[in-house]
């Protein structure tokens, strides 16, 4: 049984290689991508400006998989890039919306 995303939460939904998962962009994950990617603020403006890189998604969207069942970062890119970045950039958008907004 896959779990299905709440919006609420900020949660969203990706295929990664067949495979749907839940990306949860809890704060331990928010922290940790923020340490390899910079700044979550700076990140947001590169991606209003269309300027997030393809590594820069990957990583986000890399921390913010469930660890137990988290596949290799090459994979993630891969998928990333067979599902096409216009597609691939819906969740991302949706996590960098409710690192903006916060909790509810």
């Amino acid at each position: 049984m896959s779990a299905t995303a709440n919006s609420l939460r900020g949660e969203a939904e990706i295929v990664i290689d067949g495979r749907p998962f839940v990306l949860r962009p809890s704060f331990e994950a928010l922290v940790l991508a923020e340490k390899e990617l910079g700044s979550l603020f700076a990140l947001v403006e590169r991606a209003s400006e269309g300027a997030l890189t393809i590594s820069e998604m990957t990583g986000l969207v890399w921390h913010c998989l469930p660890d137990d069942r988290r596949p290799p970062r090459e994979e993630v890119g891969r998928s990333i890039l067979s599902i096409g970045l216009l597609e691939a950039a819906k969740p991302v958008r949706s996590i960098l919306a409710q690192v903006l907004k916060g909790q509810k």
